[in-house]
């Protein structure tokens, strides 16, 4: 491979050397492959482009300061992936054969697994499709399940740093009761007007609100909110949010330092008495929010001062991390360790 700059990657694709599928057939998933082409050869009828049968997952693994390539919270995505299966009646993967297929990937890929102390980590990214020819509205029976890998650094070009973030009250994410709560593409497609509005405004997401009411805070986009107030720790609650790992892990460690943590609606007027705020996921961890403009009801909210993030997200941002590299004690159980 080109000698890769470390510490001056992107969050974007570079080919790897292999990726592992396996193929539900008959009633049964095949033994996983590794596969050299980036490419799929499928119908063009397949249930994953017309009637959008597709679920993914993103999860990472770490090199450590002692060389050991570290997977974390593996299981709670592989049981994601199910759930998202069961909301758009895709065959499940059975978590022994995400677990052994994301293992082989990271081996068959170990030089991609960036440094300790690069900044970088090697993304997984689980993608699971119906692959049947069918021109009914129906599910597939036939389904393709992929893992790849590829060496990325972090989601937002600023890393750990507090950008702007706007509410467009006329776009919603995902309606009530719908597919919000899974990790399907139609809740990105439905994303990306507003998000490219929002860039092109000069932030770095959108925060939406709920699509019922408009009162409630929903999600930022690619990642959960959270707001810090009276050393506690809050995130909204909805039925179109996806379930995010990072959160639910940001709150077992909030709990862990001393704080409260409420997992509630969280109203639009709120926004005014949080200390921090921030948006989280596998991709960037904590993204900080300088402010939160709400563009309709020409109103401000502002975080971060001197630029800063603040001290309870960066504790818990560099908590978090410490364990993925394996630089702090693992006490839940997050990690896995590829032998």
């Amino acid at each position: 491979m080109d000698t890769i700059n470390w510490s001056d990657l992107s969050f974007g694709y570079i080919k790897t050397d292999y990726n592992v599928r396996s193929y539900f057939k008959n009633g049964q998933w095949s033994k996983p492959v590794a596969e050299t082409s980036e490419y799929l050869d499928i119908h063009m009828a397949a249930t994953c482009l017309h009637y959008g049968q597709e679920a993914f997952e993103g999860m990472k693994a770490f090199r450590g300061k002692d060389g050991k390539i570290r997977v974390f919270r593996m299981r709670n995505n592989a049981e994601r992936l199910q759930s998202s299966c069961r909301g758009i009646l895709m065959q499940e993967a059975p978590i022994e054969l995400f677990e052994e297929m994301v293992m082989m990937a990271i081996k068959k890929n170990e030089r991609f697994v960036p440094p300790y102390e690069s900044g970088a980590s090697l993304y997984i990214r689980p993608l699971l499709i119906g692959t049947s020819a069918q021109v009914g509205v129906s599910p597939a029976n036939e389904y393709t399940f992929i893992i790849f890998v590829t060496p990325v650094g972090p989601y937002f070009k600023e890393g750990f740093k507090p950008t702007p973030m706007v509410i467009l009250r006329e776009y919603d994410r995902a309606a009530p009761q719908g597919t919000g709560t899974f990790k399907v593409g139609g809740n990105y497609a439905a994303s990306l007007t507003a998000g490219d509005k929002a860039k092109k405004l000069g932030y770095s997401a959108v925060l939406y609100l709920d699509a019922r009411e408009k009162k409630y805070i929903d999600e930022c986009g690619p990642a959960n909110f959270f707001g810090i107030k009276d050393n506690t720790y809050i995130t909204p609650k909805s039925e179109s949010i996806l379930p995010s790992i990072t959160n639910k892990s940001l709150m077992q460690l909030a709990e862990d330092i001393g704080l409260k943590v409420e997992r509630r609606q969280v109203p639009v007027e709120e926004l005014s008495t949080f200390e921090e705020a921030g948006a989280c996921g596998t991709a960037a961890v904590i993204s900080p929010i300088l402010r939160i403009d709400d563009l309709s009801e020409n109103k401000t909210y502002q975080y971060c001062k001197d630029g800063k993030a603040g001290p309870i997200s960066e504790k818990l941002y560099n908590k978090l991390r410490s364990i993925q590299y394996g630089d702090e004690a693992d006490t839940h159980g997050w990690v896995t360790i590829v032998e």
